[in-house]
């Protein structure tokens, strides 16, 4: 319903006696919630509006927001909650749970097909045709859509979970979502209790699944293959048919078959986070055997992954720590030194280095090097790695978020507090406003005339009276400057991803030591996907001098690189010619020594 854009044709604040009958109706329609609920959710004085909005289809439907982000939705007087509702409330429907990838399936427009179900050892839900339930996702009890059973759950098993099983009315990540503050589903543990969750709470989400004993490593969950998840998308009428006869022929077939099965289709059959894991467990390993020898260490962790993982990670594969179950590559580190294949310190404060391996661990002598790599020259081109990397610089798009000062001006096209645009969308959008509301001056069309809108959004109190005409150049850089700043930041082979506030530009300077010696510090090159022990190693073989990371004074997390003498010169060539980074983010290159004429 809410997977293509809708328009909003009105928005206006509920009253009181508005309000009460709201309260009630919700009441009825959701009987479960208590009284204190009731009220938290349908408030006496807090501001609660109602939108009315038309869908691609032409369907009308009523929106009504809460806190800024849409509660409840009504479609032919039926309402309905929003994920922001469930996510306060995850027990107000029965709930049905599917394999994570079927969400951006679901978000696009395609309703839930049984195959796509996960049937708990408990059983699902007893809901009959027409129940208004729940969908969530394995492992975590948040749901992530809201859906119409279209068969009784009897139905569902005696048509041996094959069909079209939700109508899905509303998702996670779809437009209405959007509407809101496009915040994430929450992490919550499902109700059935795990005896093996004594962990700590700050491990919980890592350790999830484990079994009672284990190590701090996830094991394999429960396999499925997402491709035999059939789904049927609701706007294009095209189903994506299951494998359910696949899986017949694979159970029918004698047992030592299976162990003949194809080793890349048996690693299909995991998930996605499963996959990630195997490939973090594959390159570690395959690192600490053939790319690290003793006299490397102590090794920063930095470059244990940037330099070592990274190149023995298969062709075609990339890893992403964000995507496997770790999270952060030092939770992935602790569970190795967990199992004491190695020892991690933090030699200095904020940087944590490799400081010992036990090549004799079990686990690092069975491991088998993949085909394509010669463990016997891998170990000698440890050294070299970091220049053999090719590093591609990533695209940065600045970005501008609409601030509380400036809605006024950009309501009119559609937009709110906190809504993204490119500066050339904002062009647009300050055009149309000018033109719409015919301020282009008559007698001088490069001058436009200041609205009071105008007034309040871009002119400071003193020149309020004073200025009754700008031009187009100075009303859009004041528009820009008032503007939140963003960027975007997309790195090679990764989504883009969006930050607040201008990125810091490399910061290069001189800094004076004792004896009168120089030496350039380079700080915030992690911004640019750099890893400062890389660039440190590549200074120091270019110019003969030696180097040293240490922590960025004020800025956690993040590393400078110091070497002796002033190396800017060489420094420029290397980021600006090898790195082919833009030069205006970087700072200080005017400080490079002045080259004097030779006599």
């Amino acid at each position: 319903m809410f997977a293509r854009a809708f328009r909003v044709r009105a928005n206006t604040n509920i009253k009181g006696s508005d309000r009460r009958k709201l309260r009630s109706d919700v009441a009825a329609a959701f009987p479960t919630l208590s009284p204190e609920q009731l009220a938290e959710l349908i408030p006496n004085k807090e501001e609660l509006n109602v939108i009315k909005i038309y869908s691609h289809k032409g369907e009308a439907i009523t929106v009504y927001m809460n806190h800024r982000n849409p509660i409840l939705f009504e479609v032919e007087k039926v309402l309905y909650p929003t994920v922001y509702t469930l996510w306060v409330y995850p027990d107000l429907l029965p709930a049905f749970a599917t394999w994570p990838p079927v969400l951006q399936k679901l978000a696009g427009g395609a309703d839930l097909m049984l195959p796509g179900v996960v049937v708990p050892s408990s059983g699902l839900p007893q809901v009959q045709r027409g129940t208004l339930c729940a969908v969530t996702l394995l492992g975590n009890r948040a749901p992530v859509a809201v859906g119409v059973a279209t068969m009784s759950t009897e139905e569902m098993l005696a048509a041996g979970m094959k069909g079209k099983g939700f109508a899905v009315l509303h998702t996670h990540l779809d437009h209405l979502w959007e509407y809101g503050d496009k915040s994430s589903p929450p992490t919550l543990a499902p109700l059935v209790t795990d005896s093996a969750a004594k962990e700590s709470a700050g491990d919980e989400e890592e350790l999830q699944g484990k079994e009672p004993g284990s190590s701090c490593c996830p094991e394999p969950e429960q396999h499925v293959d997402v491709r035999d998840l059939s789904l049927k998308d609701r706007d294009t009428g095209a189903e994506l048919l299951g494998q359910e006869e696949l899986h017949e022929s694979r159970a029918a077939e004698p047992a030592e078959d299976a162990s003949t099965e194809d080793p890349q289709e048996a690693e299909d059959s995991r998930t996605p986070q499963e996959q990630m894991d195997a490939l973090f467990n594959q390159c570690f390993f395959h690192a600490l055997k053939c790319k690290v020898k003793k006299s490397d260490l102590p090794l920063l962790t930095s470059t244990f992954l940037g330099s070592h993982m990274f190149s023995c990670c298969p062709a075609g594969k990339q890893l992403d720590i964000k995507k496997s179950s770790y999270k952060k590559f030092s939770k992935f580190l602790q569970c190795m030194q967990h199992q004491k294949i190695l020892q991690v310190k933090e030699l200095t404060k904020g940087v944590e280095s490799i400081v010992d391996v036990d090549w004799k661990h079990p686990d690092i002598k069975a491991f088998a090097v993949p085909e394509g790599f010669s463990p016997a020259s891998a170990a000698q081109d440890s050294k070299s790695e970091d220049r053999e990397q090719v590093y591609h610089a990533p695209e940065i798009i600045p970005l501008y978020g609409v601030s509380t000062k400036m809605i006024p001006l950009f309501q009119e096209s559609g937009h709110r507090k906190g809504s993204i645009l490119s500066s050339s969308e904002v062009r647009n959008i300050i055009i149309n406003y000018v033109k719409s509301n015919e301020l282009v001056d008559e007698t001088n069309k490069n001058f436009v005339k200041v609205n009071a809108i105008l007034c309040d959004c871009l002119l400071d109190k003193s020149e309020q009276d004073e200025i009754s005409h700008l031009k187009w150049d100075e009303l859009l850089s004041r528009c820009l400057e008032r503007l939140q700043p963003l960027h975007q930041v997309t790195f090679f082979g990764q989504e883009p991803v969006v930050r607040k506030g201008n990125i810091e530009p490399i910061d290069i300077s001189i800094a004076q030591r004792s004896s009168n010696k120089k030496v350039t510090i380079i700080k915030n090159l992690e911004l640019y996907g750099l890893d400062p022990q890389s660039v440190a190693n590549t200074l120091q073989q270019k110019v003969q001098a030696s180097a040293s990371i240490t922590p960025a004074p004020g800025a956690k997390d993040r590393v400078q690189v110091q070497i002796q003498g002033n190396q800017i010169h060489h420094l420029a060539k290397i980021l600006l010619d090898e790195y082919q980074l833009p030069r205006k983010y970087i700072q200080g290159l005017d400080k490079a020594p002045k080259l004097g004429r030779k006599k």
